[in-house]
């Protein structure tokens, strides 16, 4: 077995285990490179499209031979080869309509992917002695995979057993995924897939920036200054995709970011205003701002949300642990943490969620214990766990030498005391999602009571009804063809170019709406 990860060297060099993969037919390549990365998260990794003098730890060579992907893997201590059948369609000419043949061969090609995909994670199990608890799936939605069975006919103990013996899935895991698929299923009964859809609303500003986070976010005392500008882009926008959406029935809403509560009272109220104005409020199912952290949130600003039919906010701690706060760069405290939550409870906001992040650094089992005795405290309305996962973009990936000596511990026992602790709160996990370099290959599970959980989260995730989002960084879903097909529309993450380019940004919708939808 290669246990290799990383080693220290005499004079302390940490050494990551440098792998090499040859992909001498490039089908699937990113799918080969997610799954060995899952078994090697701290390696070195290369794609090679030929071979190169190097010298790599572990080798992998993976091609296509006749009626075989071949997989040929090398280490210093020994070498080996697997193989699997590849699937064939029906050759020559064929009477089909060309949409079947189209689902045929996106069909072919992903039995051809779940063959190779299961040969290569026995392999990878054959070298470094462990599994994963979702198998081979690399994928970031595990319980659409089991909502797409449920709606196919099958019951659930045959789709455990298609997940167990098809893509080496964990009981645990396989059990999580169809309890969550079908609850997802119940609470979506009554959305329109055909001709509603939800909106999003990005909020870029933060009062800092976290050690974890990657995605758009700028610092609030840096551009103060712009936040009404980018209001003034913002709400030509919102007014913009309003008459392109006259046709289809808006039915969630979620206002995130960054930090929606890092604007001003004055400047909430114009953004909720304009969304009335232009959208209106009537039939929506959920409205949902996430206030996110503690220290953006003050009474006049939930006084003036509460103006409005908003159903749902979150107050995330992440961790109720002072010295990981301080670590991770949220600068806030866990007493304003308690304050912010009580005071949305005095204001009767009946529908708060938390948001807890697992495997931060310096987080052992016992802290997250206290982590979630204090939350239980609480006791919000729902409760969503997120297992850290460090992207590129992130300051804890872009300066690891700084925090290589820090611990990152997530694993399953962490994992199944939150679940314990959600249960002993009357919740009930609702949707899941997971997420590339995710601290011990776990996932993103989001928990709550009765008629308390997020329906757009689940949207989102499923992938049911387009998703149109507004902002910089917004990234608009276009699902049509009964779900068969998405689209994307993006809009520029910078907030100085969405400002300036505001005006393409709207026609990049009109253009995708009026071309998909």
């Amino acid at each position: 077995m290669i246990h290799l990860q990383l080693s220290v060297t005499k004079r302390g060099t940490i050494h990551l285990c440098k792998i090499g993969i040859l992909l001498l037919d490039r089908d699937f390549e990113h799918d080969i490179y997610e799954l060995i990365k899952a078994f090697y998260p701290e390696g070195d990794i290369h794609s090679l499209y030929e071979k190169d003098e190097e010298e790599y730890d572990i080798f992998f060579t993976v091609k296509k031979e006749n009626d075989n992907f071949v997989i040929k893997y090398e280490t210093k201590d020994q070498k080996g080869v697997a193989s699997a059948e590849v699937i064939r369609g029906a050759d020559g000419d064929s009477s089909q309509e060309t949409h079947e043949k189209l689902m045929d061969a996106h069909e072919f090609r992903k039995a051809n992917k779940d063959s190779l995909k299961y040969a290569l994670y026995n392999v990878l199990v054959k070298l470094t002695g462990r599994t994963l608890p979702w198998g081979n799936l690399t994928g970031i939605r595990p319980a659409k995979l089991a909502m797409g069975m449920i709606e196919s006919g099958m019951k659930n103990t045959e789709i455990a057993q298609e997940m167990r013996e098809r893509y080496l899935v964990s009981a645990k895991k396989t059990a999580l995924a169809i309890t969550i698929a079908n609850r997802e299923r119940a609470l979506l009964q009554d959305i329109d897939y055909e001709h509603g859809y939800s909106l999003y609303v990005g909020i870029p500003f933060c009062p800092s920036i976290c050690l974890y986070c990657s995605f758009s976010s700028y610092p609030l005392k840096l551009w103060a200054k712009r936040v009404d500008e980018y209001l003034d882009a913002l709400c030509l926008e919102i007014r913009e995709t309003a008459r392109m959406m006259k046709n289809y029935k808006l039915d969630t809403i979620y206002i995130g970011g960054g930090t929606p509560t890092t604007l001003e009272p004055y400047q909430l109220k114009r953004l909720l205003d304009q969304l009335g104005e232009s959208f209106g409020f009537d039939g929506l199912v959920e409205f949902t701002i996430e206030a996110g952290r503690p220290d953006s949130i003050t009474r006049e600003k939930l006084e003036t949300i509460k103006e409005f039919p908003v159903t749902r906010i979150s107050v995330n701690p992440q961790t109720m642990n002072q010295d990981t706060l301080e670590i991770i760069g949220r600068r806030h405290t866990v007493a304003q943490t308690i304050e912010a939550f009580h005071l949305a409870r005095k204001l009767n906001y009946n529908n708060i969620n938390m948001d807890l992040i697992v495997g931060l650094p310096g987080e052992d089992i016992s802290k997250v214990k206290y982590t979630l005795e204090k939350v239980k405290e609480l006791s919000p309305d729902s409760l969503t766990v997120h297992s850290l996962a460090v992207k590129r973009a992130a300051r804890l990936n872009m300066f690891k030498d700084k925090y290589q000596e820090m611990t990152f511990e997530n694993n399953q026992e962490i994992m199944d005391l939150t679940q314990q602790t959600a249960y002993s709160m009357e919740m009930g996990p609702y949707y899941l999602y997971r997420q590339k370099n995710m601290k011990g290959n776990f996932e993103n599970v989001g928990y709550a009571k009765v008629d308390k959980a997020g329906i757009y989260n689940i949207l989102i995730m499923e992938e049911k009804q387009p998703i149109i989002a507004l902002g910089a960084g917004g990234s608009s879903k276009l699902v049509f063809d009964h779900g068969k097909r998405i689209e994307r529309v993006e809009n520029v993450k910078d907030v100085t170019s969405y400002i300036a380019r505001i005006d393409e940004m709207i026609e990049r919708k009109r253009t995708g709406i009026g071309t998909w939808l």
